[in-house]
């Protein structure tokens, strides 16, 4: 058999809280997706190496003010978290929570590319659920320190009224100043399997995000506890950990686990797992190998952020993009002048982090590149458009225009209350601009930079240098996005004619 060689990480860019599984011979993972929509976005791979976007569980899964950025509300750094993925006797199952509603979200499919997904909808937050089949039961279990098990019906709309619903186990605390949590849990060769991650106090072992594994005969305990994975994988003491196992057709088994890579995102790496007196034994000699094979036929590299001439049949995107927050589909098309993306504005916004319909993919590293043509003809007094690197400390490049109809193209930065802080503007006389974000993780350098041009060809770099920092109010590593929003008037357009992205080689 043809063999296909893991590089760690298998992706370089933000695919936090991973989990995967495999139907027949084919692997599929979820990850967290907050409030990029569509979210809770389904990977396919067939040699654990190359992964292609397929699907994504849902649209939006709440309508309101918050979702739709809308009266200063967000759902930065909340929405879904942690997602759990299942495959039972022919359906596909995904669950996770939602901070920001306080509810427990559960989806099913017959067909886990094309959907559709059955929605249901539980009241409470169940913290980074692991949905657990187990014959004709199912169980989810979840929880911070504290791990609780819950039983639901057999086709997992409801709770299960005299079912299971309990305080499992409480796992360690002293020297942890991350409890365990991020469960996954599975019934193999008789026992139970619960993974989670912990991440304990300086000075307390390595200091790092670490595998734990608690296992038991019996369903509700007593439970024993092993650490199984505590390693970087040499880079700044990052610990790899949290996520699930599966297996091959050919009894091979791998953990899919992540690493927090600062600016960049958590980016997920692939680790060998061999089984020892029933315990699940992670990497190899303890530490996770940046390079091996596994026997699998090699398949296609399928890239995860793409280039894009916008030139569609009818007003659906490339499953590579997603929204900044449930978009206003009235208000934008790249039908209404083919082969450009058009964005219309609809409301008013203070800044960049509240505009609705800003388009983003994800950055990669070890660093990437992206740049659009922004035709500024159909803009009005106080717009703004243009390319943001999107998180929390944000920067952005693009073109403003002042209330007298004068065009400025501009670099600004989070002021610190999440607007605009103008580093530096040139007036601009024309209708078309080109625009340029170079992002550099190299190492967790973790600097971006901006530029323009009006040519094409002679760039010119402007404002200054952003320090990227990855912050938890967003939790999610750096996106490139085009933006375009109204400050004083509604009713005006911006037409991106193109974005094309270039990606460094590791």
């Amino acid at each position: 058999m043809n063999k296909t060689l893991i590089t760690n990480p298998i992706i370089w860019a933000d695919v936090p809280d991973v989990d995967v599984i495999r139907a027949e011979d084919a692997y599929y993972m979820v990850s967290t997706s907050m409030h990029s929509m569509p979210g809770c976005p389904i990977m396919r791979s067939e040699d654990l190496m190359h992964w292609e976007i397929v699907g994504y569980v849902y649209d939006m899964f709440e309508d309101n003010e918050a979702h739709r950025l809308e009266d200063g509300q967000n759902i930065y750094g909340q929405g879904s978290w942690a997602a759990s993925l299942r495959y039972h006797q022919g359906k596909f199952y995904v669950c996770f929570s939602s901070n920001d509603t306080r509810k427990f979200y559960l989806y099913c499919t017959d067909n886990i590319v094309q959907g559709p997904w059955q929605r249901s909808v539980i009241d409470g937050l169940r913290h980074d659920p692991g949905l657990l089949f187990d014959d004709d039961r199912v169980f989810v279990i979840y929880g911070n320190g504290d791990i609780y098990i819950t039983e639901l019906t057999a086709d997992t709309t409801a709770l299960k009224s005299d079912g299971i619903h309990q305080l499992l186990f409480k796992t360690e605390a002293e020297g942890i100043g991350l409890r365990c949590e991020g469960c996954h849990a599975y019934r193999i060769n008789g026992y139970y399997y619960l993974l989670f991650i912990e991440w304990p106090k300086a000075g307390v072992g390595n200091g790092r995000r670490r595998q734990i594994c608690y296992r038991s005969r019996e369903l509700l305990g007593p439970y024993e506890r092993r650490i199984v994975l505590d390693d970087d994988l040499g880079y700044r003491n990052k610990g790899i950990a949290q996520g699930g196992i599966f297996d091959t057709p050919d009894g091979k088994w791998y953990a899919m686990l992540f690493q927090d890579h600062d600016a960049v995102g958590r980016i997920p790496c692939l680790v060998p797992v061999a089984w020892e007196e029933d315990w699940p034994v992670f990497g190899m000699e303890g530490k996770v190998p940046e390079r091996f094979d596994v026997d699998l036929p090699q398949g296609a590299e399928k890239p995860l952020v793409i280039s894009d001439e916008f030139e569609y049949e009818s007003d659906k995107l490339a499953l590579n993009w997603q929204w900044n927050h449930n978009p206003d589909h009235r208000l934008w098309s790249v039908t209404e002048r083919p082969g450009f993306l058009r964005l219309t504005t609809g409301s008013l916004a203070a800044g960049v982090l509240q505009a609705r319909n800003t388009l983003t993919q994800r950055t990669e590293g070890p660093a990437c590149m992206g740049l659009a043509l922004l035709d500024t003809d159909r803009m009005k007094p106080g717009d703004r458009a243009g390319l943001v690197a999107l998180q929390s400390h944000f920067g952005t490049v693009g073109v403003k225009v002042a209330e007298n109809g004068d065009k400025f193209i501009g670099m600004s930065v989070n002021d610190g209350d999440g607007l605009e802080k103008e580093l530096e503007t040139v007036h601009f006389h024309g209708r078309d601009v080109h625009l340029k974000i170079h992002f550099d993780f190299e190492n967790s350098k973790d600097v971006a930079s901006f530029h323009y041009s009006v040519d094409g060809s002679e760039w010119m770099p402007i404002g200054g240098e952003l320090n990227m920092r990855y912050t938890l109010d967003h939790f999610m590593g750096y996106r490139i996005g085009l933006f375009y929003y109204a400050t004083t008037q509604i009713g005006g357009h911006a037409d991106f004619d193109y974005f094309r992205y270039e990606k460094a080689e590791r």
